[in-house]
């Protein structure tokens, strides 16, 4: 009995873009489902945790405020003390704030030199009209220890400069020198000071930490932990697009449903006339 040979069923071509659609789904799935993963992972961890704990607001006592009254000066003679000391081109900011226990004019100010402008800060007393230093090893503890809510104590310090902050630095980008006070509790707190500022702008902890490690993991910036452009995080999400896509085309082609042909009634066009016999007409 001669097999009945369907010529669409065996038609090499369906088979054959079912055949590169699998291996294209697999090789892409193998090389992207890891990073899918992290991401998972990460997403979760974003969206399970108290942005403020990762932040360690609760770590962080606000800056005091200042009474207008404890000033002696006015911010032009401030001004004018710290023209008569460096060239001041232009001045961004003049903040009264309190710099260990002291009211203290905080001058941000720019300077030229040669074709650029440096962005720099200075501390005016607005007691005396002196200029003060940046803070010293001593200042930046009685700064942290105001600014910090624990009772822990301080377990290390150090100065941060522009050398020894890199890329993947928890206090990068920051105004720098800044000094790092480290206390003893169990979120690994420290308390970064920047000598210029005169008092506590980050209080950084574990959570803080786990986050910006699942977040370079997230960006997929290995380099600097913060470029959401970069051309690796592109080229993984057009193959996570190729990926997904590949996955509906393999659906597609094996889904029984879908491949199901509706059935063709045959179709007669003419019928015999029945055959009479001659015997029956007699």
């Amino acid at each position: 009995m001669r097999k009945h040979h369907d010529p669409v069923m065996s038609s090499p071509r369906p088979r054959s873009v079912t055949y590169r659609a699998r291996r294209i789904h697999r090789w892409l799935g193998l090389l992207i489902g890891v990073q899918f993963v992290l991401w998972t992972v990460g997403g979760l961890y974003f969206s399970w945790t108290d942005l403020d704990a990762v932040h360690g607001d609760h770590l962080m006592r606000p800056a005091p405020a200042v009474d207008a009254d404890a000033a002696r000066i006015a911010p032009g003679a401030a001004l004018a003390a710290l023209r008569a000391r460096t060239r001041v081109d232009s001045v961004a900011a003049v903040e009264l704030a309190s710099v260990v226990g002291r009211p203290t004019y905080r001058v941000t100010y720019f300077a030229t030199d040669g074709a650029r402008a440096i962005k720099r800060r200075q501390l005016v007393d607005a007691t005396t009209g002196a200029l003060r230093g940046p803070l010293d090893r001593d200042e930046a503890v009685r700064a942290a220890r105001a600014a910090y809510r624990g009772a822990a104590p301080v377990t290390g310090v150090s100065l941060l400069t522009a050398d020894s902050v890199g890329a993947h630095h928890e206090f990068r980008e920051q105004p720098l020198p800044a000094w790092a006070v480290r206390f003893g509790d169990a979120e690994g707190a420290t308390a970064y000071v920047p000598a210029e500022l005169g008092q506590v702008l980050r209080i950084r902890n574990d959570r803080w930490r786990a986050f910006d490690f699942l977040w370079m993991l997230h960006t997929m910036d290995y380099a600097g932990r913060d470029d959401f452009n970069n051309l690796v995080l592109r080229a993984f999400s057009v193959l996570g697009l190729v990926t997904v896509g590949s996955g509906f085309l393999l659906f597609a082609l094996t889904s029984p449903t879908l491949r199901r042909r509706p059935r063709v009634e045959p179709t007669h066009h003419a019928h015999k006339a029945p055959v009479t016999n001659a015997a029956s007409r007699a």
